[in-house]
């Protein structure tokens, strides 16, 4: 009962002064609204189980070889078969193929990520249907019939829930045309290793079937999945796959280049599913906790100033026999109500925030996509508050039972005067050692801010070497269903003559792929003229792409020596001696100081010989191809564009990947998207037109997450800026405040108001310096800490450090000016008399 009186008498005197306790719950709620949405998505992220059933026996592996920069090679078919004999600690494998599918079937005809997958996979993965079924081992083998899952996100946005797609039959295309019948949907759950819109087995990838996939052990597309057997632990299944893998690449030595460096890693499936997104997550959950400790260092400079100001009602409470202890719950159940009042703010503001931030979050892990706000948000505010308030009630030093009520009782830190309020120096050393915190702590983001907007600008401002503002590009995937590869190859031509013929268009490409949108296609080894091979040493790498005619100039690329591809070009014909293009940087490595033109280069890469195609084609495929020009390097992978190494071949030479067109223009890009749609859909009804975009627009979408990131981190450094600057105005308006009959005096015995002035900003800029320097060096310990466990924490630049610094000490200054001129015009008589 007694602290509920307390509560009643804290609620009537922060009523008294609405001003403080506006501001303090103000603060609060910015500190601890933040911290409860970053927490609350982390926890949903980085935390929260899987819905898959028994997900800490999950397990996911991956082959990479990073000697020759593949983070994750895949596995083929047979590792999967060699795992699956020689593995006894995992109960089941599951294996999973990402396939782009053209689908007819479902609404309008559309280009989709699907995945292909063996009979195990869900039960391995451990997910159930919503409607119908998975695909399970009966769906397994050539005979089986084509069945596709729908995932749960692509049925409820683009089908709406409809409970009738099952039985339905649609048509795919991939590599080959296979129709399958819908047979079930999927759970809602986390979508790895692909974020797909559906889920087939293996007979409706023709590719799947084939000698390739079956017998090429360096044919690699598959990820792979475990379940760990019963009583196994996670380092004695690594130990065992480690093991077996170690086996593998003996009895196999050709399919593992030793300067590739192959290995095996195993990991929880959630660990693997959250490790894009740790980093960024735990930073940004740091950058909170800065702000948090800067909100509650404003507020205790508030608190103490207030203390101050009623050191008079204190010493009285303790005249009358009010013991430190009372006192003290008198102050906590004030804390209480403002932090709670705070931390109730900060919820209801961290709800929206926490949407934002999800889709933030969804960048850089496919967890974000379906994250929810649950209960977590309050019981992390609430927590906060209390935190808050049990800190903030102990930050004054009250006055003992032996204070006087006189200036002599210094043990307290407060004095009694019967005018104005006087601090002590213990009072004033914590106002300094709170705003010098503030200060550290809003250097340390804007240090972190401002490394990340010149990163921004730097790659903002990376030359591409494209036209990327006249350039569209298009996706329209090639359709072979019913078609020889020909006739594919000449709807393409048509499509682009008819393109052609529309105003305002200057060029039509076929290329196939979309810079900085489609991902990388991995490389193939070649050689050329005059290059020795070196037995157990792979050969060089090269990018392949297959474009059209007339591709480097409606792209903006310049031709530097030889010709562009023409209409006689033609691969296929075995009357011609095939011809290629190739990039500046394959002429200078394999011609170095030599006209690369003339010359010739052919793939060399053991991977070809699972090709489809008759032996003779085969052969063509691996034999020398004359060189007819050498263009400048295109990197359609980074965006700060590197070196690339690439052969470019005429795009009726074999059997046609992907479908992209490029329509460059001098007119606006997106006025063009109706036209071209309509004169594919009046060739074929049931071509996917998808994705139009610029290329500018596109490598501006690759560059959303660190604009992103720059934006959060930006917003958190304002705050903290903003917080901080009050935070030093106010600590010197108190000091002005309380000095005021110091400064009149100094002023009846001749000092000039303008020594007054200087001696105040001395004071801000003095605390501002030691702010920074307290923050570099916190900053500084902090990054090499950081570093040691996330490799993607790097120390700021010179050029960020310093500009934080004048910045923070700039503001710091022009926070000073007006407690200084306040310092300045006192009034001599007036300040002699208020003591």
């Amino acid at each position: 009962m007694s602290f509920i009186r307390d509560l009643r008498v804290a609620a009537y005197s922060l009523i008294r002064t609405p001003g403080l306790a506006i501001a303090v719950v103000l603060t609060l709620a910015l500190g601890i609204g933040a911290n409860a949405a970053i927490f609350t998505l982390v926890r949903g992220v980085l935390l929260k189980p899987l819905v898959n059933r028994g997900e800490d026996r999950l397990i996911y592996i991956r082959q990479s070889a990073p000697g020759i920069g593949e983070e994750n090679a895949a596995f083929s078919v047979p590792e999967l078969q060699d795992m699956r004999a020689s593995v006894k600690t995992l109960s089941a494998f599951g294996d999973f193929s990402a396939m782009d599918f053209t689908m007819i079937g479902l609404g309008e005809p559309r280009s989709i990520r699907g995945g292909v997958v063996g009979g195990t996979f869900f039960d391995v993965m451990g997910l159930h249907p919503v409607l119908g079924r998975l695909i399970g081992p009966q769906d397994d083998g050539p005979q089986a019939a084509g069945v596709v899952v729908l995932t749960y996100r692509f049925w409820t946005t683009a089908l709406h829930k409809d409970p009738s797609v099952l039985g339905k039959t649609v048509r795919l295309g991939s590599l080959g045309d296979r129709s399958a019948t819908v047979i079930g949907v999927l759970e809602p759950c986390v979508p790895y290793p692909q974020d797909t819109e559906i889920i087939a087995n293996i007979v409706t990838s023709p590719h799947h079937l084939s000698a390739t996939m079956v017998t090429g052990r360096i044919h690699r597309m598959t990820e792979l999945f475990g379940r760990l057997a019963p009583g196994v632990t996670l380092d004695q299944a690594r130990a065992e796959l480690g093991s077996a893998y170690s086996a593998m690449k003996k009895d196999h030595p050709e399919a593992y280049a030793q300067e590739a460096n192959f290995q095996i890693g195993v990991k929880l499936l959630r660990d693997e599913i959250t490790s894009g997104a740790r980093t960024v997550l735990l930073v940004l959950l740091a950058a909170s906790g800065l702000v948090f400790i800067i909100a509650c260092s404003n507020v205790a400079n508030l608190v103490l100033a207030r203390t101050v100001r009623r050191e008079g009602e204190l010493a009285v409470r303790v005249a009358l026999g009010a013991s430190k202890g009372a006192l003290r719950r008198m102050l906590l159940a004030e804390s209480l109500l403002l932090c709670g009042a705070g931390a109730a703010l900060g919820v209801i503001s961290a709800q929206p925030m926490v949407a934002v931030l999800a889709r933030y979050a969804a960048r850089f892990s496919i967890r974000a996509l379906d994250f929810k706000v649950d209960s977590s948000l309050l019981w992390v505010g609430a927590a906060l508050a209390i935190v808050a308030a049990v800190s903030l009630a102990f930050v004054p030093r009250l006055p003992s039972s032996g204070t006087s009520g006189t200036s002599s009782a210094k043990p307290s830190g407060l004095s009694l005067a019967s005018g104005s309020a006087r601090i002590t120096g213990s009072t004033s050393r914590r106002q300094r050692i709170f705003a010098v915190t503030q200060i550290a702590a809003s250097f340390v983001l804007l240090a972190g801010a401002s490394t990340l907007i010149t990163t921004l600008i730097a790659l903002q401002k990376a030359q591409t070497g494209l036209d990327t503002q006249h350039v569209l590009a298009i996706d329209v995937p090639a359709m072979s269903f019913g078609k020889t590869p020909q006739q594919v190859v000449d709807f393409y031509k048509e499509a682009m003559r008819r393109i052609d013929a529309l105003p305002g268009v200057s060029q039509t490409a076929f290329g196939d792929v979309v810079p900085w949108r489609d991902g990388s296609f991995g490389t193939l080894q070649f050689s050329g003229d005059g290059h020795i091979h070196v037995a157990g040493v792979e050969d060089p790498r090269a990018q392949s792409r297959s474009i059209s005619p007339g591709f480097f100039a409606a792209l903006g690329v310049p031709i530097i020596a030889g010709r562009d591809f023409n209409a006689l070009d033609d691969n296929n014909d075995s009357n011609k001696e095939p011809v290629v293009i190739v990039s500046q940087s394959l002429a200078q490595r394999m011609f170095p100081n030599q006209d690369a033109v003339n010359r010739h280069v052919y793939w060399t890469d053991p991977v070809l010989q699972f090709a489809s195609g008759t032996d003779v084609e085969k052969a063509r495929l691996m034999a020398p191809r004359r060189i007819i020009g050498v263009t400048a390097d295109v990197d359609d992978q980074h965006v700060v564009p590197e070196p690339m190494v690439t052969i470019y071949t005429p795009f009726d030479d074999g059997l046609l990947f992907g479908g992209r067109l490029f329509v460059h223009t001098s007119a606006n890009p997106y006025t063009l998207v109706a036209p071209v749609t309509r004169v594919i859909h009046d060739m074929s009804a049931d071509q996917p037109v998808e994705r139009a975009a610029t290329l500018e627009d596109i490598r501006a979408e690759v560059l959303t997450p660190d604009r992103l990131n720059s934006l959060v981190f930006s917003v958190f450094a304002a705050v903290a800026l903003a917080i901080a600057v009050v935070g030093v105005a106010g600590v010197l308006a108190f000091s002005v405040s309380a000095r005021t009959r110091e400064f009149g005096i100094r002023l009846a015995l001749g000092s000039e108001p303008q020594q007054l002035l200087k001696s105040v900003i001395a004071e801000g800029t003095v605390m501002a310096a030691a702010g920074v320097l307290a923050g570099a060096a916190f900053g500084f310990a902090l990054a090499r800490l950081a570093g040691g466990y996330f490799p993607d924490v790097k120390m700021p630049g010179a050029l960020p450090v310093f500009v934080s610094a004048f910045v923070l000490m700039a503001v710091a200054v022009i926070a000073s000016v007006l407690p200084a001129a306040r310092a300045a015009r006192v009034d001599i008589m007036q300040a002699l008399r208020s003591e």
